[in-house]
């Protein structure tokens, strides 16, 4: 059983991956999409000439990349990074969603055990702290760098 790399239309890689496991052959056991591999799936399989004759059912499936992967080198891909990953206290920040998109502002606190950051903004008369979720800043000066 081995790990194989289907290569597919770019911003098509979820449609992919769901239409090779709705064909519930038993040879396939698992697909995996990850949003920081473009272009390319993860296919396990018991062997790569099963599942190539069903991606030419497939659209937008381009073929096997030939050769075989081991889960040591796809496992990164397994465990999702902390949006919060990177962030410093004191970093300078960009809100990029909720009510004060386009705010800049400095980071006060960081918990990691629920993805959150607390920052104080830089055009407020009065210094109120807020916490947003990880996703919702972008990093534009770093303290440490």
């Amino acid at each position: 059983m081995g790990i194989y790399a289907v290569k597919t239309t770019a911003s098509q890689e979820r449609t992919v991956a769901d239409m090779i496991i709705s064909r519930e052959e038993d040879s396939i056991h698992a697909a995996l999409a990850p949003d920081s591999l473009t272009s390319y799936v993860m296919v396990e399989a018991d062997d790569a000439s099963v599942f190539e004759r069903i991606l030419d059912e497939i659209p937008h499936a381009n073929g096997v990349v030939p050769g075989e992967s081991s889960l040591s080198e796809v496992e990164h891909f397994l465990s999702p990074k902390p949006d919060v990953e990177g962030i410093a206290e004191g970093d300078i920040v960009e809100l990029i969603a909720g009510p004060f998109k386009g705010e800049k502002a400095q980071v006060q606190r960081i918990d990691e055990g629920k993805d959150q950051v607390t920052v104080e903004l830089y055009e407020a008369t009065v210094p109120i702290p807020v916490t947003v979720r990880g996703d919702q800043i972008r990093v534009l000066d770093s303290e440490e760098r």
